[in-house]
């Protein structure tokens, strides 16, 4: 993140791990939800309650939050996508 001038204001280790519950909280922050699962880019238009369809994107085979998961403003990125993240990270 470095690279492109981007602060770090929370860092949350692995071990510490994050469930639906925590998927659901940055989901009522987010006006939009990007999450990548390898090649593949879903975008969800977030309204007033979690969309179970969205949350269950967030979420990995374990049930655990997917990582990386960046909050920037009312923009929720779950997953890496190079691309993307070129595209809204700079």
């Amino acid at each position: 993140m470095g690279d492109n001038d981007i602060t770090i204001t929370e860092q949350i280790p692995a071990s510490k791990k994050l469930a639906e519950a925590d998927a659901k909280s940055l989901i009522k922050a987010a006006s939009k939800l990007y999450v990548a699962k390898g090649k593949k880019l879903s975008e969800f238009k977030l309204g007033a309650k979690p969309d179970p369809e969205a949350v269950a994107a967030m979420l990995g085979p374990t049930g655990n939050l997917r990582a990386p998961t960046i909050v920037r403003g009312k923009t929720l990125i779950v997953g890496f996508n190079e691309e993307l993240f070129a595209e809204l990270l700079g």
